[in-house]
């Protein structure tokens, strides 16, 4: 408080000297005051700012020639009519009269001179502070206005520490709505945080994402395009180019070249224009002077309906102008009041001596020199300032109405204080003209803007209103029909660094903006959300998708079915093997005692036949979803039951051979070969090694059933995980083992007997089982689909039909269809012959 305290009194040294150099003799102008019980004041921009006086540190002479502003001569005018309108009525504050001193604020001085002329005491040119400043009384309870966000934060910061009312009709800048710093602070315009958001709601309407900023200088300007920045790149829209008119900028100056230069580099189609008239003005001349057309020009509400800016020369060619207003609002009697008030007799007003000027800037020689003919035309802008003000007018005197107590149909008339006064205007919440006048706790009212698009169709400049929006929230509704664009066939004109990517192409950004990228589709497997447009994201294990996809798609779960053309052929070897397996079994039952089932092995033939369909019972697990027991059996019963069979098949050849060639030479051995029951111990003994192998394979290396995602992108293929296993491999590579040295003690008999000679059919056998399963593992190194499962059947059932028909078909043959050859006499005679071609040998 004792900083502002000093702030105070240096002021008002200044304004003790102003008004000592001042003419005190000269009248003040009528229009600008009038006398009552409770005075408010009025700050209205009659005469323009005139930029080279802006720096002195003396109050700027208003009235200056060819300064007449006419759209604040409205506003001023609209406070007079508010006020005869209210002392005239007899609802609303009867038996007390308002007053009022109006203010001609044409420059930073003559505002802040007119503000604590506000503050000095009634009839002083004195400010006194007080410990308390609640029991302040100046000389006026309300202030209406100033008009720019510079002006009125000026303004507010002066009145805030005595909590004088101040409603502003035009300062729209959100800052003036903390309170902390602005606590007296109340306004009939919107705050241009509902602006701002409204801007952005409008470009992301119409898929414009790459745009330049211009705004001018001075907190209107500068804090919407700090705002708007910031807003507009949470949305994802990216700011080009971004730059600030100055306040000394002139048409076709340096500066101004060099921001129309930038702009038309940054290539931008859209161009926001967050400044106020005046600066707008000297923008949109040196637009017209740099050529740049073709472009759509997004207005904020301070010039977006403004005929300052419409009558440059050569706007039109510009292209397109959308912008934000406030909703059009008419003050009614306004335009007969402004007329009544140009044909009245005002007199002549007083002059300054020479060489001296006025204390009072309250003078308007071009007020007074109007007739009906030559007075300021109402515009669209004006009007809509001119009911603000209007309506901050009617809003203090609700306040005064509450606080007076005039609802009993007479006022008070008590003493009231400037805070007092500021507490009930925040609570007013009334009717006017159809408008419901509220402040919420910003100070900031009701209210709505319409959207709207410059219009040279006609004649002459017009506006057509094409949307509205309103809040809270912010909505935007715009009726796109009725916008005519400037560009070919009616089309929306595109303002975009880089086009839309296809579908399921991401965005990569080059550069800083993230605006401006290059599109690459993305990767088989991936797909691009449409919530983030610049990443791919992996599609989930059960989805699959192609290359470029914006969805993924649910994976087909395959695995080898029982009712597929290729497993029913299959089935049916299969259960043609084991038919044929069984009947061989029987056949051999049958003659069990004939010489060719003796040389074949006896009861072992049996045993062999049992392994051959043990491990053709194990394919049948291969058909159908896998599930742990056909995993652990499938494998298993084939692997093992071969074994068994190559086991047999080898100790059998062995045997014979032996038998024929060595059973002379080493009697002892053969003798303790057969005392000791030889073959059978080694076909336990290497089935038992086999049976070993399988149960720690099952145990340490389980095979399950697996879902497996890597070999078809598309495809979900079931199957079992033993293929990858040790376990898998150590046993089949004993059956490997066993098939080798069944082939080579098959080979080492390929000169007995003819009976008992099994080298050819045997070595065929082994043959075709190496060549399945080689078969198999090249193929499974190549193809791991659905139908692997059909390739390992086929593989297996090649190698035990193999077996089976190398071994035991000459037999069956022998037995059914040359009955002759089953006899001890041709066995004996075949053994003779053998004998005999040793012995030659």
């Amino acid at each position: 408080m004792s900083l502002l305290a000093a702030h105070l009194v240096s002021l008002q040294v200044s304004l003790s000297c102003c008004w000592a150099l001042s003419c005190h003799n000269t009248e003040l102008s009528p229009d600008f005051s009038l006398p009552g019980d409770y005075l408010l004041a009025g700050l209205f921009p009659v005469h323009s700012h005139c930029p080279g006086v802006r720096r002195r540190p003396t109050v700027t002479l208003c009235d200056r020639p060819n300064s007449f502003n006419g759209h604040g001569y409205h506003l001023f005018q609209a406070m007079r009519f508010g006020i005869e309108e209210i002392n005239n009525s007899t609802t609303l504050l009867p038996n007390v009269t308002l007053g009022y001193q109006l203010y001609d604020v044409c420059s930073e001085s003559a505002n802040v001179y007119a503000t604590l002329n506000v503050l000095s005491m009634l009839g002083t040119h004195h400010i006194d502070i007080q410990a308390n400043p609640a029991h302040y009384s100046p000389a006026a309870l309300a202030v209406i206005g100033p008009d720019t966000t510079n002006h009125a934060a000026t303004t507010a910061a002066l009145l805030g520490p005595f909590l004088v009312p101040l409603i502003s009709y035009e300062a729209s800048s959100a800052m003036l709505g903390v309170k902390r710093f602005y606590p007296s602070f109340l306004r009939t315009i919107p705050s241009d945080e509902h602006q701002v958001e409204l801007m952005v709601l409008l470009l992301q309407s119409f898929g414009w994402v790459w745009i330049s900023l211009v705004g001018s200088d001075g907190d209107y300007g500068q804090l919407g395009v700090q705002a708007l920045e910031e807003q507009a790149t949470q949305q994802g829209i990216c700011i080009a180019f971004k730059d600030i008119i100055p306040l000394s900028a002139r048409p076709g100056s340096e500066r101004m070249w060099s921001m129309m230069h930038h702009l038309a580099r940054a290539r931008t189609t859209v161009v926001v224009v967050f400044s106020n008239r005046q600066l707008a003005r000297v923008f949109f001349e040196s637009v017209v002077l740099a050529n740049l057309t073709a472009k759509v020009w997004i207005a904020s509400e301070d010039w977006a309906i403004s005929r300052h800016i419409s009558s440059v020369p050569g706007v039109w060619g510009i292209g397109m102008v959308l912008g934000v207003a406030i909703q059009q609002r008419l003050v009614p009697g306004l335009k007969e009041f402004e007329e009544a008030y140009v044909q009245a007799d005002k007199g002549a007003h007083g002059s300054c001596p020479s060489g001296s000027w006025c204390g009072s800037n309250q003078l308007c020689s071009a007020c007074r020199a109007f007739t009906a003919q030559q007075m300021p035309t109402l515009g669209a802008f004006s009007m809509s300032s001119a009911y603000n003000a209007y309506q901050a007018v009617y809003a203090v005197a609700h306040g005064l109405h509450r606080l007076l107590g005039c609802a009993s149909g007479a006022c008070s008339r008590d003493r009231v204080y400037p805070w007092q006064l500021l507490e009930e205007i925040r609570k007013v919440n009334f009717l006017l003209h159809e408008d419901t006048v509220i402040f919420n706790d910003n100070g900031d009212p009701l209210g709505s803007y319409d959207i709207i698009a410059w219009d040279w169709s006609g004649p002459k400049w017009n506006f057509r209103v094409i949307g509205s929006a309103t809040w809270p929230p912010v909505q935007l509704d715009i009726n796109k029909t009725k916008i005519r664009w400037h560009g070919k066939d009616n089309q929306v004109p595109k303002s975009v660094c880089s086009s839309d990517c296809l579908e399921g192409h991401q965005r990569v950004i080059v550069g800083f903006y993230h605006c401006c990228f290059e599109c690459v589709p993305c990767e088989a497997g991936t797909f691009l959300n449409k919530s983030d447009l610049h990443r791919c994201q992996p599609c989930g294990k059960e989805e699959w998708a192609p290359e470029g996809s914006e969805t993924c798609f649910p994976r087909t779960v395959v695995f080898l079915t029982w009712h597929e053309p290729i497993s029913w052929v299959l089935l049916a070897a299969n259960t043609l093997l084991l038919l044929v397996v069984a009947g061989t079994a029987g056949l051999f039952a049958w003659h069990l005692d004939t010489p060719v089932v003796r040389s074949a092995g006896g009861r072992l033939c049996f045993f062999m036949l049992g392994s051959l369909a043990g491990g053709s019972c194990g394919l049948y697990g291969f058909f159908g979803e896998p599930t742990l027991p056909t995993c652990l059996l499938r494998q298993g019963l084939f692997v093992l039951g071969f074994a068994i069979f190559l086991s047999c098949l080898t100790i059998r050849s062995f045997q014979l051979v032996f038998i024929f060639k060595f059973s002379a030479k080493v009697p002892t051995f053969y003798h303790a070969w057969v005392q000791n029951h030889g073959p059978s111990l080694f076909v336990v003994i290497s089935s038992m090694a086999q049976l070993l192998i399988c149960l720690t394979w099952l145990a340490v290396w389980t095979p399950l059933p697996t879902r497996e995602y890597q070999r078809f992108p598309q495809l979900v293929v079931l199957d079992c995980s033993e293929a990858n296993s040790l376990g898998f491999m150590l046993a089949f590579a004993y059956n490997g083992l066993l098939s080798v040295s069944a082939f080579a003690c098959s080979y080492l008999g390929k000169d007995l007997p003819e009976n008992y000679n099994e080298a050819k059919c045997v070595t065929f056998s082994l043959l075709l089982n190496f060549v399945s399963w080689i078969g198999f593992f090249t193929t499974a190194s190549v193809y791991q689909g659905k139908y692997l499962p059909a390739v390992n059947v086929l593989a297996a059932l090649s190698s035990l039909s193999g077996g089976f028909s190398g071994y035991f078909l000459p037999k069956c043959y022998v037995i059914l269809c040359r009955p002759d050859l089953n006899s001890t006499e041709h066995f004996q005679a075949s053994i003779q012959d053998y004998t005999r071609r040793c012995g030659s040998t």
